[in-house]
């Protein structure tokens, strides 16, 4: 488990065989963002990730960036041959995925 904290405004990172599990912060945003393009694609290099999930289980708000991160790891991950997956959407955040494309893009994951 490559778990860097468990605040509430950090983004925490879980490797579990070939899935990243990526928990997003309770708010999605610049701030929250700044350094995941280059830490995703760091630790699916090096850990040899086909999958990653992104949890929204504590996500309250969600910005054009969090859009932004979402469409860059699909792109990221299709072109070498992965996966990405949302799990834990709330409505809001729901909301902002059918307005954006998203949700016809990434698979949401049951449970």
């Amino acid at each position: 488990m490559l778990d860097n904290s468990n605040r509430q405004d950090m983004v925490v990172y879980e490797k579990d065989g070939d899935v990243l599990y990526i928990r997003l912060p309770v708010e999605f945003d610049h701030f929250a963002s700044r350094n995941m393009k280059v830490e995703t694609e760091a630790l699916v290099t090096a850990a040899e990730i086909r999958n990653v999930v992104f949890d929204f289980t504590r996500t309250e708000f969600m910005d054009s960036t969090g859009i932004g991160i979402l469409m860059g790891r699909y792109k990221y991950m299709k072109y070498i041959g992965g996966n990405v997956y949302v799990w834990h959407v709330g409505p809001h955040i729901r909301r902002m995925l059918d307005v954006s494309g998203i949700s016809k893009l990434i698979t949401e994951l049951e449970g």
